[in-house]
């Protein structure tokens, strides 16, 4: 039988100590044992807010995160600011087919897809939109939000990152705040990891959401991400990992490590 140390079971202690500080309710998983048996264990469960400003962005930037925390039985949304429904091209609303996109990606996922009623192309950023933002984020009563980077080359990028900010702030700081990075080199910039995630078992599936959003040149797209969780699997250890900055004033809630 294996021995457990001293520091295990202070860690153990703390682990639940904090779940019951914060009134998070328990997610029950098994783990195999030598002797073939499979004791239930608990971990808290959590309520993971992933925002974008384009339906795609959270699955480009944390779609291996995001499969992660699902299989291990949190409850993700993926929240963009708008439906992507902006063009070009008189007469031709884009909107419903990425919708339809948005929803097959969350599918693969085990997600839920939400949207935040702006226009894609034309964020705006005021004390009405900021308190409109705000409400969406307390009815979903976050432990854990990602968002943007907020040096980024997109506007709506930018946009949904203040938005989150604000609300963040706000809400007094009561859920853990994670920054994200999409494209990076051509949106994000200057992006230095806090935080690495291990995806190198969920690859498959956050190819296959990103790929769910066929109207956006996935080959493209896809090929560049993969070159940054590649990048950030070389810096990390792994074969494949999503990089995230964590507010200095964030409450610390674990993320998904291997």
């Amino acid at each position: 039988m294996k021995k457990i140390s001293r520091r295990d079971m202070l860690g153990q202690a703390s682990r639940l100590g904090t779940t019951l500080a914060v009134g998070l309710p328990l997610v029950t998983s098994a783990a195999e044992t030598p002797t073939g048996k499979t004791p239930a264990t608990t971990k808290p469960k959590l309520k993971v807010v992933v925002t974008g400003g384009h339906p795609g962005d959270p699955e480009y930037g944390c779609g291996g995160t995001i499969a992660r925390y699902a299989d291990l039985g949190h409850e993700i949304v993926l929240l963009y600011l708008n439906k992507g429904e902006w063009t070009n091209k008189p007469g031709h609303d884009p909107g419903p087919i990425r919708v339809t996109e948005a929803g097959k990606a969350c599918e693969i996922l085990k997600a839920r897809p939400a949207f935040a009623g702006q226009i894609d192309g034309k964020a705006i950023i005021d004390q009405d939109h900021y308190q409109e933002f705000r409400h969406l984020l307390e009815a979903e009563k976050p432990n854990v939000v990602f968002t943007h980077w907020p040096i980024d080359n997109h506007a709506d990028h930018r946009a949904m990152s203040l938005l989150v900010y604000d609300a963040w702030l706000r809400m007094n700081k009561k859920f853990a705040l994670y920054y994200y990075e999409v494209s990076t080199g051509e949106d994000t910039v200057q992006f230095a990891p806090t935080h690495y995630v291990n995806i190198s078992e969920v690859i498959q599936r956050k190819r296959s959401a990103c790929y769910a959003h066929a109207s956006q040149s996935p080959d493209k797209f896809y090929a560049l991400q993969e070159t940054v969780t590649r990048m950030r699997g070389l810096e990390s250890g792994y074969k494949q990992a999503e990089g995230y900055i964590r507010h200095v004033q964030s409450p610390d809630f674990t993320l998904p490590m291997s």
